[in-house]
């Protein structure tokens, strides 16, 4: 993978330099070697804003702080987010308030809509990934979303950490045979009404279902893969409209509520209130049954014509108070040892973004060794992969979801 030359990135970066003051400072610093970069960041406290609603998650990231600050010492404080767009948010306070220096963020989990509305708003340090050492091992080419988020060019401004991909979870022991599309999923539930539900919109896993639902129920769902146009849109989602319509009074308390989140759609799984659930991670279920959370009846399934799939990131701010520490996480993030112990069930059970082949022995080994769990599909049959709708159309969904049925 070739690094662009010196110059040419600084003269990309000073054209920044325009957007906030901060990035004159920014472009110089771009250009420091690695050894000088870490060694700057000795001492820097990174504020890592990512949510915070899976203690396996909050663990993993407690893990990660705690290599940093031992091999680097740059602290790491996780600031545990219920909703990315909160972090958004106070960066658009602070830049409104003119603070372009010394800001409160200087790390954020993020991708989607939220990195679409940082990147249109100047928000993010300008481009930094290719930088990092350990960019050089992702797999751009075989995992093009790691270069696209959700049809906006990343252009070196977030570096991704986790893969992920939209996998159903059934307990086999009362579900043997798991409808394998939405509109049979829609039959099984006028069946066993009460044994199935989602997350609440926005909740980001709920909104995922929405999104699988509509690209299923489209005639032509590349429609999608361009920004919501709001004359087109109410036809355009009208099949799932529809679809939710007949599904509701067949889901979990007849569809007058719902799961807050992931975990709580996964506690009913365990408690037995429900017998299909879904994750974005395709090693979820084997992680749950290893801490016994759900019968080891449960197994993992995908639709006949795929699921939803993406990569996750993380970015820095415009206006960061430790640019090269959260350079350096993001570095460790994305590197063998803390990718393998990532996918690794036991831990979290989320996909690497590297390129497997092209490590070493050594380093290959440590996914060699990895057991992915008796529930796990293997990533050949995790396909075909559908790409994720243009940030708009969500955000559109979202909000006409939450005024039909919440009438806010």
């Amino acid at each position: 993978m070739l690094r662009r030359t010196f110059l040419a990135a600084t003269a990309g970066l000073l054209s920044l330099a325009l957007l906030a003051p901060a990035f004159a400072d920014r472009a110089a610093a771009a250009g420091m070697s690695w050894e000088e970069t870490l060694e700057k960041a000795k001492g820097q406290t990174v504020y890592w804003n990512a949510w915070g609603g899976d203690d396996r998650i909050n663990a993993y990231i407690a893990w990660a702080g705690a290599q940093v600050e031992e091999r680097f010492g740059v602290s790491v404080e996780h600031v545990k987010l219920s909703d990315t767009a909160d972090a958004v948010g106070r960066v658009v306070a602070e830049k409104a308030a003119g603070k372009d220096e010394g800001g409160s963020i200087d790390l954020i989990w993020i991708n989607g809509e939220n990195f679409a509305s940082m990147k249109r708003q100047g928000l993010l340090h300008s481009p930094w990934t290719q930088y990092l050492p350990n960019y050089d091992l992702v797999d751009l080419e075989g995992k093009p979303t790691t270069r696209v988020d959700f049809t906006v060019p990343v252009e070196n401004l977030e570096a991704p950490w986790g893969m992920a991909q939209m996998v159903f979870i059934n307990d086999g022991a009362n579900v043997p045979q798991p409808p394998r599309s939405i509109p049979a999923l829609l039959s099984w539930t006028k069946e066993n009404p009460g044994r199935f539900s989602y997350p609440q919109p926005p909740d980001f896993l709920g909104s995922t279902f929405l999104k699988q639902a509509l690209i299923e129920l489209l005639d032509d769902p590349s429609v999608l893969q361009a920004p919501v146009n709001a004359e087109s849109a109410a036809a355009a989602t009208e099949p799932l409209w529809s679809f939710l319509e007949d599904l509701h009074p067949n889901l979990w308390r007849q569809g007058q509520a719902f799961p807050a989140n992931g975990p709580a759609m996964k506690q009913l799984l365990g408690d037995g209130e429900v017998d299909i659930a879904f994750s974005f991670y395709p090693a979820d279920a084997s992680s749950w049954i290893q801490r016994g959370e759900v019968p080891e009846s449960v197994r993992t399934f995908i639709m006949e014509g795929g699921t939803i799939g993406n990569t996750h990131f993380v970015a820095i701010p415009y206006n960061a108070s430790a640019p090269e520490g959260a350079q350096v996480l993001a570095n460790f993030l994305m590197s063998p040892e803390a990718q393998a112990r990532k996918q690794d069930p036991a831990h979290w059970g989320d996909f690497t973004v590297l390129d497997v082949a092209g490590l070493s022995a050594a380093e290959k080994a440590r996914f060699e060794a990895i057991d992915l769990g008796v529930a796990t599909l293997p990533p050949e049959e995790l396909t075909p992969v559908l790409l994720e709708p243009h940030p708009s159309w969500m955000e559109w969904v979202e909000s006409e979801w939450q005024r039909r049925y919440l009438g806010s």
